[in-house]
């Protein structure tokens, strides 16, 4: 049951719920969700920290900046929701709203923005 309630509690915050459902679309950078999210750095790795350790998510390091992609391995809980999300997220106009920011900002991304 704890397991159970450690990976609920990792999508306890809206601010989590938008980052998963983000990640659902493709590996990201920090700086990839601090300006979509409109978040300081800070913010954003203290909410990835949690959502690594409850399980949701992954990341590697290239040089200063740590990328994040949701855990395709996670526990059966983990998966079900994430197979989940597409239809939950559907019509949702915070999802769509952070959907449309993320093409402007990677579209307008230049190659030197996540390098050391």
């Amino acid at each position: 049951m704890e397991n159970i309630a450690e990976a609920f509690k990792g999508l306890s915050e809206p601010v989590r719920v938008r980052i998963i459902a983000l990640l659902y679309l493709g590996e990201l950078c920090v700086c990839d969700l601090m300006a979509v999210l409109d978040m300081p750095q800070s913010t954003i790795s203290r909410h990835l920290s949690y959502l690594k350790r409850t399980g949701w998510t992954l990341s590697r390091r290239k040089g200063k900046w740590v990328y994040y992609r949701w855990n395709g391995n996670a526990g059966r809980l983990q998966r079900d929701v994430l197979d989940m999300l597409p239809e939950w997220l559907a019509g949702n106009k915070e999802f769509a709203a952070d959907r449309n920011a993320l093409a402007v900002h990677l579209k307008n991304k230049t190659e030197e923005a996540c390098s050391d």
